[in-house]
């Protein structure tokens, strides 16, 4: 991993960059990616669900394809670990951040303690699909190989069932959090990441810490 990672300078008409061109590309890479695994892994866990499978292409292309674009995302995360990881690190100013998350919720944001380039829950979102991702990836080699499961051990296939459906089922909360947070909530985050920039003014409101950083201003 980089040992340091630049933050993103650009100023153009009153606007900032906040998202390089490969953040970007990492970005839509496992989203789309874990949006394809999300459709066919609901398939294949209930019945009522199984015509996604064949939206998606039919049954047997669904199943080959799962576990490789699942691959795919896993190393999306990676990339995505090696671009934030620093930026991610909780601070005691997070911690106060998360103690205040009801004024957040209620759109009080002038009462939370300034965030830098992600706040609190963005980094818990983000550990939270780190973490999951490995979950994901450790038992579904279980799941794609079970040949190589003995059949006295056919107990550890459930085990990793299990741990699947878990750590499927919490990504997918907090990824339906993010999306109702990211294209509801602050609309302008969607536009940041589909063009790289963002507005001086919400940079400011939301994301004071890095705003001031970016710009060599002063409080």
């Amino acid at each position: 991993m980089s040992a340091t990672v630049a933050v993103p300078q650009t100023q153009h008409a009153g606007e900032i960059e906040r998202y390089t061109f490969a953040e970007r590309l990492m970005h839509w890479l496992s989203g789309f990616t874990y949006l394809y695994c999300l459709g066919t892994g609901l398939a294949f866990y209930s019945p009522h669900l199984f015509w996604i499978a064949y939206v998606l292409g039919g049954a047997p292309t669904s199943r080959f394809w799962h576990p490789i674009v699942a691959i795919v995302f896993v190393l999306g995360t990676v990339w995505m670990h090696v671009l934030w990881s620093r930026d991610m690190e909780m601070t005691e100013g997070d911690k106060r951040w998360l103690d205040g998350i009801q004024a957040y919720i209620t759109n009080h944001d002038e009462q939370l303690p300034l965030a830098d380039r992600f706040n609190a829950g963005q980094k818990l979102y983000y550990w939270l699909m780190v973490y999951g991702a490995l979950f994901l990836l450790f038992s579904g080699i279980f799941l794609w190989f079970p040949e190589y499961v003995p059949r006295q051990a056919a107990w550890v296939r459930r085990v990793m069932i299990l741990v699947h459906e878990v750590a499927a089922l919490v990504t997918i909360g907090g990824f339906i959090i993010h999306i109702y947070m990211s294209v509801f909530m602050e609309p302008a985050s969607v536009t940041a990441m589909t063009t790289g920039y963002v507005n001086r003014g919400w940079a400011r409101t939301y994301h004071r810490l890095w705003y001031l950083r970016v710009t060599g201003q002063k409080e």
